[in-house]
Parts: structure tokens; C-alpha cells; sequence
């Protein structure tokens, strides 16, 4: 598409105004009746040899006083897991023990280390899909007790929980 000088004078008086690409495009089409698009208003910027400034948005003050707010539980209807609380049942697998990785393992979203009440220690992975991988390094045939597959599976729960996770 091709402009007169007229036109291009009244886009250089615009972008001496301090208009933006897309404030140029509106105008030309208001004004001038005439349609470009944004890369086409870009070139004739560019092809008139001026700079676009951009205008920095003043930003807002941050009074570093002021106390944090203080982050709040989702309501229960909120969360995906909502009437699940997994508190362990007495006398089922109470001791054990499970830490969430600070940095997780290789192929999974979360992981961490759990310690079973038989005193086997094994890591365990939660994939992208919600599989939850158990590996021991030193009994490779090695199976939880039910009690202590039910108390692994809360406790991770309330692990993830108290780590952000759901």
C-alpha cells in the first residue's frame, strides 16, 4: 500500500507524539481511512526511519513495610481432593516415616524418601500421570506390609500438602 508524503508527515508527527504501533494503526484507519496491518504499520515506521519509544508504565509504589498476606488454604470445594484427609487409622503402620526431595529425581514431578516401620528405607516418585514408584536399593523383592502401604500413601498426602501440592 502506498501513502503520500502528507500522509507519512502526519505519521512522523505521531510517533514524535510518542504513539505506539498499534495507537498509529487505529489512526490511520480513523483518520486516513486507510487499513494496514500491524507489520505493515511496522515497515512504514521502519521505511520512515523513525524509532517507536516506548512509554514506560509508572510503576505502582511497594510499601516494603507492610506484612505479607498471609496465603490461604483453598476452600475444600477447590480442591481435587476434597473429603479425602488422610489421617492414619490407629494401630495402622504408625511409624512411618516420609521427606519430599528438595530437588526432585530425574523423570518425576515430586519426589522423596520414606522409611517403613520394618526400618527399610526406600524412595519413592510420583510420575506426571499420578503413578506413585517405590524402589529400594538393597531389597529389590521388597513389599510393604498392607498397613504400611495404607500409612505410606497418607503420608505422602499430607507431605504434599504441607509442600503446595494440591
Amino acid at each position: 500500500m502506498q501513502i503520500n508524503d502528507e500522509q507519512k508527515k502526519l505519521v512522523t508527527d505521531w510517533v514524535k507524539e510518542g504513539c505506539s504501533l498499534s495507537e498509529i494503526q487505529r489512526r490511520l484507519a480513523d483518520q486516513l481511512k486507510l487499513t494496514m496491518t500491524y507489520m505493515d504499520v511496522r515497515f512504514l515506521v521502519i521505511e520512515l526511519g523513525l524509532d517507536i519509544k516506548e512509554q514506560k508504565k509508572p510503576a505502582a509504589p511497594v510499601d516494603l513495610k507492610a506484612a505479607p498476606a498471609a496465603a490461604q488454604p483453598p476452600a475444600p470445594e477447590d480442591d481435587e481432593m476434597a473429603g479425602f484427609e488422610p489421617e492414619p487409622e490407629p494401630g495402622v503402620g504408625g511409624n512411618v516415616k516420609v521427606d519430599v526431595d528438595r530437588v526432585v529425581r530425574a523423570g518425576a514431578v515430586v519426589s522423596g524418601t520414606v522409611v517403613f516401620s520394618d526400618g527399610v528405607r526406600a524412595a519413592w516418585s510420583l510420575d506426571q500421570t499420578g503413578r506413585l514408584a517405590l524402589a529400594t536399593s538393597d531389597r529389590k523383592e521388597y513389599r510393604p506390609t498392607q498397613a504400611d502401604a495404607q500409612a505410606f500413601q497418607q503420608a505422602v498426602v499430607r507431605e504434599l500438602r504441607k509442600h503446595g501440592y494440591g
